[in-house]
């Protein structure tokens, strides 16, 4: 049985989206853990994280919120489960390090782990083979500097490794090594009135993932990376000294081209994608759709979440993300909560799917920790 989870676990990895309705243009890319948002406090509002305020997962969202953070050091640990309705030994981890070097500026680092578990490999007869462990992981830095009293811009270089050959069987898939760069900018307002209350702007985005294609195998086929573009903003509404609630909306692109390139008899799916350079399927990928704009709409998943603060020591969140029928189908609500004990906060997030496709955190609670300390800015 293991052995059929793990086949199926490695195929949804190489694979980011299967559309169970017959999507004529599933996008592939290698390496999507990438994409899998690391922490409760993003995951219980919906997934969105590219504007709101700066912690200490900022470097997945949006590396250059850490230019504004208030802390001196930040800390962050996370751990996700993945696919527990069929596993118990599938999951997401990782940690975060951010150091603020002055007013202006701050460096961070970050290390995500994906652990497919240990699979047990046997013989048409039973006999065992052996046992294996696939995982990905990435590690990455980023600097962010302020250019303005209200914006700051950053830059991550990222090395990722993806491992999901099963040595013992002869397996054609290889250990894929690569490098990608992150581009971030972040507006944060300064507090002003509005009517009888205060309130601060934000404003960001994050062009991730920027690297070249990488091949499982030795036959020469490619495989993008899942370079991604996210853009958001929020509102924080400052009702007084002990409560604030933050509305934020993001959106998401994969920068990878549309398969377009048909590979039937009839000119119909199955598509493969185009075989340009990944700088120009960048720059493909907007204009790129067999169907046009319309399709390319299609491509744009939004987020949408709430998060209610009570004397910067507890928080209540909600949130929902969405994304075309056609285009993997993907619609869930969110819940989460956050508790802050001095300089400690532990956040909780779970989530409710709202389609017919299983989603892998379904019935799933996620949880991540995070510490503040050193001078405050």
């Amino acid at each position: 049985m293991k052995k059929i989870i793990g086949f199926t676990l490695m195929v949804f990895l190489i694979v980011i989206k299967i559309d169970a309705q017959e999507n004529p243009n599933p996008i592939t890319t290698a390496a999507p853990f990438l994409l899998i948002a690391p922490d409760a406090r993003a995951g219980g509002m919906g997934d969105v994280g590219v504007a709101t305020s700066p912690d200490a997962y900022s470097q997945h969202w949006n590396a250059s919120k850490f230019a504004f953070m208030d802390a001196q050091f930040m800390v962050g640990i996370v751990y996700t489960p993945w696919l527990r309705e069929l596993t118990n030994d599938v999951f997401l981890g990782g940690f975060s390090f951010a150091n603020k070097i002055d007013d202006r500026s701050a460096y961070a680092a970050s290390l995500k782990y994906f652990s497919l578990g240990k699979i047990d490999l046997t013989d048409i007869n039973g006999l065992e083979l052996g046992t294996e462990n696939l995982n990905e992981f990435s590690l990455d830095g980023s600097y962010a500097l302020k250019l303005s009293e209200t914006y700051s811009m950053g830059v991550t270089l990222r090395y990722i490794r993806s491992d999901l050959g099963i040595k013992s069987s002869d397996t054609p898939l290889e250990v894929v090594n690569t490098f990608a760069v992150d581009v971030s900018g972040y507006y944060e307002s300064r507090e002003q009135r509005y009517g009888n209350i205060n309130g601060i702007w934000r404003g960001g985005f994050n062009v991730s993932n920027i690297g070249p294609k990488v091949s499982y195998s030795n036959d020469g086929q490619e495989n993008y990376i899942p370079t991604n573009l996210k853009l958001g903003g929020g509102f924080d509404f400052i009702l007084d000294r002990s409560n604030n609630v933050s509305i934020n909306l993001e959106f998401n692109k994969l920068l990878v081209p549309t398969p377009s390139v048909s590979q039937s008899e009839n000119g119909g799916p199955p598509y493969k994608q185009e075989d340009v350079n990944f700088f120009n399927g960048i720059f493909k990928s907007f204009n790129d759709a067999p169907d046009g704009f319309s399709e390319e709409l299609k491509e744009v998943t939004w987020g949408l979440g709430a998060e209610y603060m009570y004397d910067n020591a507890f928080a209540l969140r909600a949130g929902f993300f969405n994304e075309s029928d056609l285009k993997g189908a993907r619609k869930y609500f969110t819940v989460g909560t956050g508790f802050k004990f001095k300089s400690s906060k532990l956040d909780i997030s779970y989530l409710f799917n709202a389609s017919e496709i299983k989603n892998p955190l379904e019935n799933t609670l996620r949880f991540s920790l995070s510490f503040d300390f050193g001078n405050s800015y």
